[in-house]
């Protein structure tokens, strides 16, 4: 076991093959609520496209691993051209609670704003990045002290994510969602399950009027495998694409639902609250106890049809910011 004096003097370097193991082992004893595997961490930290080991700043003490904080920019544009040369993240930091007390925290976050800021960039978000995002940010009322480290390091809060869930044990589509979905059928509106051509256009929609990470997130999770009878997909009576949901994008967890859009034009006629629980039904039948997310507004009118549909808030993100003075 390290000694105090010895934590105090901990050594911060770059990653460094064979860090791993420690570095995940430390982890989990940092940061209990959040646990991660070794495959998760090497999936989402190690093989993604934007990893640098200079950027993840890792705390030694003698032999032992005791904290690190991950600083990213991007190497790969996430749409088009676009490296946003201004912008930085920073997913993830811990310290081994056996090390804490001596200010390693703050000289892992300083290191790490400090490699950023090398590489020219002034703005830095707690911990919004994406593709690979472990969390949506700080969950202040699980890690208090990481939250006021932050705040004294400047970084100020830009909105909140709420994270929720639902059961579905003993769920059945609702009787007014049945029959909205057969007013609309009636219409012309068509639900289905996409086929591959449909696909394309699929990946077109999310990424061009959504969020480029979801068109990543929809492309990605098929290309690995999983089935396209995971979607549901919505078409206007002229035959446009108009929405879709559907679960399972992510790391190939089946209860983990989204993502999910309908164009603005068509909000309010239903199609969203249909295709919600279309996708929720599909989802137990797959023998699923659960259906969650980690990112909404809870105000927001997405975040007041989850709540209708059953969700309630499990937990609650800062996403934050730090801007350098210029």
């Amino acid at each position: 076991m390290t000694d105090r004096t010895t934590r105090s003097q901990a050594e911060i370097r770059g990653f460094r093959a064979g860090d791993g193991p420690q570095l995940v082992a430390a982890w989990r004893r940092s940061a209990p609520t959040d646990p991660i595997t070794p495959d998760r961490f090497r999936s989402l930290v190690l093989l993604d496209a934007n990893f640098d080991p200079e950027g993840l700043r890792v705390a030694v003490s003698g032999d032992s691993v005791v904290g690190a904080a991950y600083a990213v920019r991007r190497l790969t544009p996430m749409a088009g051209t676009d490296l946003e040369p201004e912008q930085g993240w920073i997913p993830f930091f811990f310290v081994d609670q056996a090390a804490r007390g001596r200010g390693l925290g703050r000289r892992l976050l300083t290191d790490a704003l400090d490699w950023l800021h090398s590489h020219g960039r002034t703005r830095v978000d707690f911990s919004s990045y994406t593709p690979n995002y472990i969390l949506p940010g700080l969950d202040a009322e699980a890690y208090p002290e990481a939250a006021g480290l932050l705040e004294s390091l400047d970084f100020r809060t830009l909105y909140q994510a709420a994270a929720m869930d639902r059961g579905l044990v003993g769920y059945r589509l609702p009787e007014d969602v049945a029959r909205r979905s057969q007013e609309l059928t009636a219409q012309g509106y068509r639900f289905a399950t996409p086929s591959d051509d449909e696909l394309v256009t699929l990946v077109a929609l999310a990424g061009n009027h959504f969020n480029p990470d979801w068109a990543r997130a929809i492309r990605e999770c098929l290309a690995s495998g999983t089935s396209p009878d995971r979607i549901v997909i919505v078409q206007n009576p002229s035959g446009r694409l108009v929405g879709w949901a559907m679960h399972g994008a992510y790391e190939s967890v089946d209860e983990r639902f989204g993502p999910f859009g309908v164009l603005e034009e068509m909000r309010g006629t239903g199609l969203g609250k249909v295709l919600l629980h279309l996708v929720l039904e599909r989802m137990r039948a797959r023998g699923a106890h659960s259906a969650w997310f980690l990112w909404t507004g809870e105000q927001s009118p997405a975040g007041h049809l989850y709540r209708k549909a059953g969700f309630t808030t499990t937990r609650v993100f800062r996403v934050m910011r730090r801007e350098a003075a210029r």
